[in-house]
């Protein structure tokens, strides 16, 4: 049903080195494998606690408390340049991510996208890495229909720059999301949750956008959760340009 060995590799899959080498990760869950099956990712094994028992379904697990399915499954081969410098050309709204190291708040920004239909998230290469189990899960599924892609984000917001497509990112010294004009086109750009959006690419910005208290002269939390202000952002632009 499944040996040692296979055990022992689908736990060294827990490490980024080995789902790097093996080309592999784990998601597990029958609503996230279900999605897994439908998309256009390869399967590379699917092991169930009915067929493999509950000891050997803990051992691979990667949960506190193993669901009843896991799913081995090959990462999809990386977008071209072609394919980005298409992407771009339809002027779409998507989400950048500049160093996001949590792995709760990466996956569920792209369950977000998913959600708003964002068109694709480009994140810095030092942002967590998306098959990182904790991420697979948070996104519910989401990350099978999103694309995600690892870039020099200052290439990427000069190549949207170059197509007259707006750079939009949040600050607390922006002009409020509010009374700000929204495109219904343009690159939104989040920043890791310690730091922020980095000098680099915040000179590059166009707008730079607040999402104000309320009421505004209240005292409040210092800042966002960085996986809440993208949802209400996203909100914010989709309502505009429904």
């Amino acid at each position: 049903m499944i040996s040692k060995n296979d055990i022992k590799f689908i736990r060294s899959l827990s490490q980024k080195k080995f789902r790097d080498e093996n080309g592999l990760f784990i998601a597990e869950g029958e609503k996230i494998v279900n999605e897994a099956i439908s998309s256009r990712f390869e399967i590379a094994g699917i092991y169930k606690t009915s067929e493999i028992g509950e000891d050997n379904m803990s051992r691979i697990s990667q949960l506190n408390t193993p669901s009843p399915i896991l799913a081995v499954i090959r990462k999809p081969d990386s977008i071209t340049k072609d394919e980005i410098n298409s992407l771009i050309s339809r002027k779409p709204l998507s989400l950048a991510l500049d160093g996001l190291r949590d792995p709760g708040n990466v996956g569920t920004i792209i369950r977000l996208a998913d959600w708003f239909g964002i068109d694709a998230i480009f994140a810095s290469k030092d942002t967590v890495e998306i098959f990182n189990p904790k991420v697979v899960q948070a996104t519910m599924g989401a990350i099978f229909r999103i694309k995600f892609i690892y870039c020099d984000l200052n290439d990427i917001i000069s190549s949207f720059t170059l197509a007259k497509i707006p750079i939009y990112g949040t600050f607390l010294d922006g002009d409020s999301i509010y009374s700000t004009d929204l495109s219904s086109s343009g690159l939104i750009v989040m920043g890791s949750e310690s730091n922020g959006i980095s000098n680099e690419v915040a000179s590059m910005i166009t707008q730079r956008l607040f999402i104000p208290p309320y009421p505004a002269d209240a005292h409040t939390s210092e800042s966002l959760n960085v996986a809440i202000a993208t949802s209400i952002v996203c909100s914010e632009f989709r309502r505009r340009n429904y």
